[in-house]
């Protein structure tokens, strides 16, 4: 999925919630069963959502779903439009999903194409040598090759079919993996049925001092939520539009738990009647989750006048470089604190390699195999490290804007867990919120080549590890400098293509001829490279991929 922009993040808190719902009267209009009056404005609240996707794939209005959805659920105006945002939520995100899903889909069909062409090439060899167990096995290869190519064309054909009809493919309202469970006999039905009707949300408004429908209230230390029941007010008639009037809802109240973080935010946040948008989630388990999410729209702008500090996100921890205004390392002040307090469970679970050149690598072994809160906990002290080292010098944050997405994941059992186990969306997240509850500007930019830049470049005049180089070269790109070939740089590729002996590219001893023809582009390519504009010299297929290439055959 796409990240949002910068002016779009917003600050999710999660709390727990325990209603008081004895004495509410039920309705015998809307109330199935034995559920209580707030088990019914869920299921009435899930049921609307569902209605209006259906109605929003036919083009109904705005206005029509809110007429309509009063008098089939005996919602407020409020709930019936928020169950249509949750609707045209889902709607959009299959749509964009689509798109990512059909370019996913093209690269994974491309790349078992070639795998399948490399088995049949094996195959015809070993039949004319006359393997006969190589040939059984390099056979059962090919089929399942075929088999996997059959498939993802299959579902390429699908997707593409909706794209064109501006359709999406089928939504399973409460979870398709449930669902499926369900079909193998493995769920109860009712189990899936109370995933669809175990959620209520309401959308935040400023003029009505938060949210006029689901409110958090402050009771002496701690907290309390509120929820309107609109299927129990009475009805008063129909305003000017033809839609119902109704009274003033009764509300289920209860007690809000929250961590204790998050609680003096969120009680200035009540105090100013700032907008929040908030939903109730009853889980499986019978306990009442809540999800409070405030706009962090108000993020400082970044100034990069002064420099920068740059963060380069790895698995077990990060690379930082104080860069200058002028594109290069500063030294770090010497009461800049490295060791946060409370750290201790061991012996090093907390490695910061300082250069007082203006470089740092702090690591963490443990972020990279760890599980649950533990996680968790150690990304929550990276960030406050990260962003105080940010706000003590006085300048933004840079970091850049990676992620890995489905279609690197492939057969290779050892990169698919360290991508899928890379904790980059929780650090660069923990650092964004950080910096905003710190006033603290940040930037993302452009992640393309900056590990090949860094090793090529800085790696070697530095003395410092590819992550830190990495580091600085994001921070030169946020600032705006080129990467231009320096003389340096050309020396060393010149005395490569230059080597004899041993080390002269040729099979088998590690440079081959591929290498040669990497040289020879190269030669080409930097006589031009520093005249080129920046977005030239930073395209995917640019110079850089070729220097990446390099590095990775002489390794």
């Amino acid at each position: 999925m796409p990240r949002p922009k910068q002016e779009a993040m917003s600050l999710t808190i999660c709390g727990e919630w325990f209603p008081e719902t004895g004495g509410l009267p039920r309705s015998e209009a809307w109330a199935r069963g034995e559920e209580t009056a707030l088990e019914t404005e869920m299921r009435l609240f899930g049921s609307c959502m569902r209605w209006a996707f259906g109605r929003l794939q036919e083009g109904m209005s705005r206005e029509e779903i809110k007429k309509r959805g009063q008098v089939l659920f005996g919602l407020n105006s409020r709930y019936v439009d928020d169950a249509r945002l949750k609707a045209q939520a889902v709607w959009d995100s299959q749509k964009e999903l689509l798109g990512i899903e059909i370019g996913e889909t093209e690269t994974k069909l491309r790349r078992a194409r070639k795998k399948l062409g490399q088995a049949m090439r094996k195959l015809e060899k070993v039949r004319v040598k006359g393997d006969r167990v190589a040939t059984d096995k390099l056979h059962l290869t090919v089929q399942g090759r075929q088999a996997r190519v059959q498939k993802l064309a299959s579902k390429l054909a699908e997707l593409q079919a909706h794209q064109e009809a501006g359709t999406i493919p089928k939504v399973v309202f409460g979870g398709r993996g449930l669902w499926r469970k369900v079909c193998r006999g493995k769920v109860s039905k009712e189990t899936w049925r109370a995933a669809r009707r175990g959620r209520l949300y309401a959308r935040g408004d400023e003029t009505k001092g938060g949210n006029p429908n689901i409110r958090v209230r402050v009771r002496g230390e701690g907290f309390g939520l509120a929820v309107a029941l609109s299927h129990l007010a009475e009805a008063k008639g129909t305003d000017a539009l033809g839609r119902p009037r109704t009274g003033k809802a009764p509300r289920v109240e209860g007690k809000l738990w929250l961590p204790e973080k998050h609680r003096g935010f969120v009680r200035q946040g009540v105090a100013m009647g700032l907008p929040y948008a908030a939903e109730v989630v009853r889980g499986l388990d019978g306990r009442y989750r809540v999800k409070l999410t405030w706009s962090l729209a108000g993020m400082v702008k970044a100034d990069l006048g002064n420099g920068c500090l740059a963060v380069d996100i790895n698995p077990d921890g990060v690379a930082l470089c104080h860069v200058g205004a002028d594109g290069g390392p500063r030294p770090w002040p010497d009461h800049l604190v490295w060791m946060p307090d409370g750290l201790g469970k061991y012996p090093g679970e907390w490695q910061a390699t300082v250069h007082p050149n203006g470089f740092a690598y702090v690591r963490i072994p443990e972020l990279a195999y760890t599980r649950g809160n533990r996680r968790e906990y150690l990304i929550g002290v990276l960030a406050k490290v990260v962003v105080d080292a940010a706000k003590l010098l006085g300048k933004p944050l840079v970091m850049e804007d990676l992620a890995f997405g489905k279609d690197r994941l492939d057969t290779n059992r050892r990169f698919n867990r360290m991508a899928s186990q890379f904790p980059y969306a929780k650090v660069s997240e923990a650092l964004l919120r950080r910096a905003w509850k710190e006033r603290v500007a940040i930037k993302a930019v452009n992640p393309r080549h900056t590990s090949t830049i860094g090793h090529w470049k800085y790696e070697r005049r530095y003395g410092v590890v590819i992550h830190c180089s990495a580091a600085l070269t994001i921070g030169r790109r946020a600032l705006g400098c080129r990467e231009k070939i320096t003389r340096e740089l050309r020396e060393r590729i010149h005395k490569l293509k230059a080597q004899k002996g041993r080390s002269l590219p040729k099979e088998g001893q590690g440079m081959t001829r591929s290498v040669k023809a990497l040289l020879g582009r190269l030669e080409t390519k930097m006589v031009v490279h520093n005249s080129s504009a920046t977005w030239q010299q930073e395209r995917p297929l640019g110079i850089w991929l070729d220097f990446k290439r390099l590095a990775l055959a002489l390794r």
